[in-house]
């Protein structure tokens, strides 16, 4: 009998053992007939179940030991070599579509032109092509249509700069609220901006309508100003900065939050994060990395990669610090990790793509996400005629297949599983692609989340129902 660990992981620190449940993400701490047996069951004695009981009862009572032993075939972590199985997932099966969301690109324009911005659509305000009424209002038709039982929706307005197109904006929630009270849903509303077009009625008027505010933004003066420049090539962050002070001093609806990519020659995490948390006063910042292929200019460097990665674990240890107290230090990587973890999250697919979410661009076309709006991947449908039922479904299908890929027996499968559809079409020309070149940081980062998870919930408990589990409902 052997320890499978494809179904099973061990995190040890400071004494404790974490058992992860791979196939459930539990987490169940060790004690010491239970870390005596899994380190039994890992070592090349290549005992049977009896050989192992006999070994552990010399130690513990027979009757733990045999209870512990059966609890672990139960979660097949303890199996017999030539019966070893993976526990994944069935492969998805889509039959039905119940959206939650849509992402509405209003205008392929914007009047930034930041250096990474992944956008194959993308125009200067002048050639900027804006999404009409018409397809705004069928979109939401179709949201509502396919919502099913649903009693809650969201509409995402997206860009370019989505500010460019604000009489659209208007015209949309307004419409959108309304069809929602005459079918008995709550239509939430929320963006993602580059804060430059912000005007006290604007934030006002978000305010009155109780929308999800995200603002891009790369942190202090001299490391935003490398890449989110104006077309003209100035950098935008003193203007950027004002807005946002005026936005954070007004806006009470909901927390707001500041949305970091970090790029080639930009891993000073922990100086972005004091200033657009301590300085600036966001609510939570969230960090993403690019990871585009290194000769693509603005893609982090492997060494890069690992230094944002250190950053985030010290970043991570004072979360932990500060959590203990029962503050929140406003980093969303960690409180995403924390959240999965306490929920235990089971991913059979990477992200909502394409089974609660689409975007539609400019024309009424249905994209996988609003990342691939403008892209050479095929359309899923558009919103006169509908979504494109068998090969939306024929993607995720495949998507889901973890037959023959590093992620069928991968420890964080059901967290990852798989990685970013986009991150892989830009790396590896297939957004089915595994995003292999980061596998071994998930991993890291996972376990170094166990122990952080492991210490707050064993010393401070109620941080997880004040500060994650509200999460669920802000949207």
């Amino acid at each position: 009998m052997k320890f499978n660990h494809a179904n099973g992981h061990v995190v040890r620190f400071d004494g404790r053992a974490m058992l992860l449940h791979v196939p459930t993400t539990a987490l169940f701490e060790l004690d010491e007939l239970g870390r005596a047996a899994v380190d039994l069951s890992q070592s090349s004695a290549g005992l049977d179940r009896e050989g192992l009981s006999a070994q552990l009862a010399a130690r513990f009572a027979r009757q733990d030991v045999e209870g512990f032993l059966a609890r672990l075939e139960q979660l097949d972590i303890l199996q017999a070599p030539e019966h070893f199985r993976t526990v994944n997932p069935n492969r998805v099966k889509v039959e039905a579509y119940p959206l939650s969301t849509l992402v509405l690109n209003v205008n392929t324009g914007c009047n930034l032109g930041c250096t990474y911005c992944y956008k194959e659509d993308l125009a200067t305000p002048a050639l900027g092509k804006k999404m009409n009424f018409d397809t705004a209002s069928r979109s939401v038709d179709l949201l509502l249509t396919q919502a099913a039982q649903r009693s809650r929706v969201g509409v995402v307005f997206f860009g370019g700069e989505p500010l460019t197109n604000m009489p659209l904006i208007r015209q949309v929630v307004e419409y959108a609220a309304e069809r929602g009270r005459e079918q008995d849903k709550i239509v939430d509303f929320s963006l993602t901006t580059n804060a430059t077009m912000l005007t006290p009625d604007i934030v006002d008027y978000f305010n009155e309508h109780r929308f999800g505010i995200s603002v891009s933004i790369d942190g202090p003066k001299l490391i935003h100003d490398r890449n989110r420049r104006t077309v003209g090539g100035r950098g935008t962050y003193d203007v950027v900065a004002r807005k946002v002070r005026m936005l954070l001093d007004r806006y009470r609806a909901k927390p707001v939050g500041a949305r970091v990519t970090l790029t080639s020659g930009t891993t000073e995490v922990e100086a972005i994060h004091a200033h657009l948390r301590g300085e600036i006063g966001f609510h939570e910042v969230g960090y993403a990395p690019v990871t585009a292929t290194e000769d693509a200019g603005h893609g982090l460097s492997t060494a890069e990669l690992h230094e944002v990665h250190a950053a985030f674990e010290r970043m991570g240890e004072e979360y932990r610090v500060q959590a203990l107290r029962g503050r929140n230090t406003g980093f969303s990587n960690m409180h995403q990790l924390m959240t999965d973890l306490h929920e235990g999250r089971r991913k059979a697919l990477p992200c909502g793509a394409g089974v609660g979410l689409l975007a539609v661009d400019k024309d009424g076309g249905l994209n996988l996400c609003h990342r691939f709006t403008g892209s050479e991947l095929p359309l899923f449908g558009n919103v006169e005629t509908g979504i494109d039922k068998p090969a939306l479904s024929a993607f995720l299908e495949k998507a889901s297949d973890r037959e023959g890929t590093h992620c069928q027996t991968c420890r964080i499968r059901n967290l990852c599983a798989g990685g970013c559809y986009h991150e892989s079409y830009t790396r590896y020309g297939d957004p089915h692609h595994r995003t292999y070149h980061y596998c071994d940081l998930l991993r890291g980062w996972v376990d170094f989340g166990v122990r952080i998870y492991t210490d707050i919930m064993a010393n401070n408990p109620e941080f997880f129902s004040v500060h994650i589990e509200p999460r669920r409902t802000v949207a």
